[in-house]
C-alpha cells in the first residue's frame, strides 16, 4: 500500500528547525499541493521503492516536489517553514502559497497512482498536516493564537495552556463474505469505476469491533459474525487510520441499502472483481486478497 516505503523509512519524529538547501518543501494553496512532472502513466510502483527514484529526486517520469534551494531568496528569508517529517534522512517542510516557475498546484486526488511512491506519500501526508495546522491557528478554548510546541508535533496555546495534537480519525473497512461471495458497494457521490467495501468512522465510546458491526448494519441491514482483523492503513485523504476486517454474514443475505450513503451494494464472486493490485489502498488489497483466496474454489 502507499505507506509501504521499504527500503526507505518514514520518520515522523518532530524537530524544531529551519530547512537547509537540499530539504523538500510541501507548499499548499487552496487545499492543493505544489508539484512538477507527470501525474499518470508513470513507472509502476511494483510494491517497492526504487533507489533510482530517490537518487534522481523523483523526476524520473513522475512527480517532483521543490527543494528549499529552488526558492527565491526573498521566500527563503521571509516565509514560514514548519518541519513535518523525514524519509530516509530527507527532510520535508510545510509552507504556503509559493509560486515557482515550472511548478503547479494539484489536488491530492490527482496524485493517486502517480510515482515515485515516497514523494506521493510525502505530498499527501504533508497536505494532511497542513490542513490540521490551518485549522488550529487559534485556540478553540480562549481564541488566542496558537504556537508550535518546541518538543512535540502539536500546537500549544500560550494563554490558557491548551495542547492540540494532529487529528487521526479511526475508521473501519469491512469485507463481508458469504458462500464464496463478497459484499461490494458504491458510495453515493463517490467513485463508480471501482468497487468499495463497507466503511465508516468509529464513534465515541465504541470499540473498533463494534464499529464494524454497526456500520455494516447501518448501511446494508446485514448482521456479521466472526470478525477477522486484516491490516491497517493511514489514509491522508480523510485524516484517517483505517482498520481492515473480514467478517462472515450472520443471517439473511438480503441487502437494504442506506440510500443517503450508498448508491449500490451487492454480492459478487471472485470472477466479478475487476480490480487489479495497485499498491495504493487497503480496499484494493482486500478485494484482491479475497479474489486470490476464493477464486476457483
Amino acid at each position: 500500500m502507499i505507506q509501504d516505503l521499504a527500503p526507505l523509512h518514514f520518520d515522523n519524529t518532530y524537530h524544531l528547525m529551519r530547512p537547509g538547501t537540499g530539504d523538500r518543501v510541501i507548499s499548499m494553496k487552496d487545499d492543493k499541493v505544489l508539484i512538477t512532472g507527470q501525474l499518470t502513466g508513470t513507472k509502476p510502483w511494483e510494491g517497492r521503492m526504487e533507489s533510482s527514484y530517490k537518487e534522481s529526486g523523483g523526476s524520473e517520469g513522475g512527480i517532483n516536489l521543490p527543494r528549499f534551494k529552488e526558492l527565491p531568496e526573498l521566500f527563503r528569508r521571509e516565509r514560514t517553514f514548519t518541519y513535518l517529517f523525514s524519509i530516509s534522512g530527507e527532510r520535508y517542510f510545510l509552507c504556503r502559497d509559493l509560486d515557482l516557475d515550472g511548478y503547479r498546484y494539484e489536488k491530492g486526488t490527482a496524485l493517486r497512482g502517480s510515482a515515485p511512491q515516497h514523494l506521493v506519500y510525502a505530498a499527501l501526508v504533508g497536505m494532511q498536516l497542513g490542513r490540521w495546522y490551518d485549522a488550529h491557528r487559534f485556540c478553540g478554548a480562549c481564541g488566542h493564537p496558537m504556537t508550535p510546541d518546541e518538543r512535540e508535533g502539536m500546537m500549544r496555546c500560550p494563554s490558557c495552556g491548551q495542547m492540540v495534537y494532529p487529528k487521526i480519525c479511526p475508521c473501519v473497512i469491512v469485507g463481508v463474505i458469504h458462500e464464496g461471495k463478497i459484499l461490494v458497494s458504491h458510495y453515493r457521490g463517490g467513485f463508480t469505476d471501482h468497487y468499495a467495501l463497507i466503511a465508516g468512522f468509529a464513534e465515541i465510546g465504541e470499540t473498533i469491533e463494534e464499529t464494524v458491526i454497526r456500520e455494516v448494519y447501518e448501511e446494508t441491514k446485514l448482521h456479521v459474525k466472526n470478525l477477522r482483523y486484516y491490516k491497517s492503513q493511514p489514509w491522508p485523504y480523510s485524516d484517517s487510520l483505517l482498520f481492515g476486517f473480514f467478517a462472515e454474514l450472520d443471517g439473511t443475505e438480503r441487502i437494504v441499502i442506506q440510500e443517503d450513503e450508498l448508491s449500490m451494494a451487492k454480492w459478487v464472486t471472485p470472477e466479478e472483481i475487476f480490480e487489479k493490485p495497485n499498491h495504493f489502498s487497503l480496499t484494493n488489497e482486500m478485494l484482491c486478497r479475497f479474489k486470490e483466496e476464493y477464486g476457483g474454489a
